[in-house]
């Protein structure tokens, strides 16, 4: 484990190393500065209480945020598909077959 993943000595406030791998790729180095010592904790027990370390964890949850889109990516789409579709449904009809829907 390196130092600064233990949080101590002078790499601690420095740097926290992911690596990840891609078919077919070179595995990327990210490092990511100033990390509060609060997150870094709150992210390190988060690993732990998953059974992995806190390379692995962050490296998941790297991959994972880079799957979704991001918000202005999936509200270009609804916009999109509403011009293209022409749909027009009032707040109203949708809450109305929401709570049908929880009956």
């Amino acid at each position: 484990m390196l130092r600064a993943e233990r949080g101590v000595g002078p790499l601690a406030p420095l740097a926290y190393c992911l690596q990840s791998h891609h078919t077919g790729s070179m595995p990327t180095s990210v490092t990511i500065r100033d990390v509060p010592d609060r997150a870094r904790d709150e992210l390190a027990a988060r690993a732990a209480a998953s059974g992995r370390s806190l390379q692995e964890y962050l490296r998941s949850k790297l991959i994972e945020l880079a799957n979704r889109p991001d918000t202005e990516v999936v509200l270009a789409r609804i916009r999109e598909r509403k011009e293209r579709t022409g749909t027009r449904l009032s707040a109203a009809t949708i809450l109305g077959h929401r709570n049908a829907e929880r009956r």
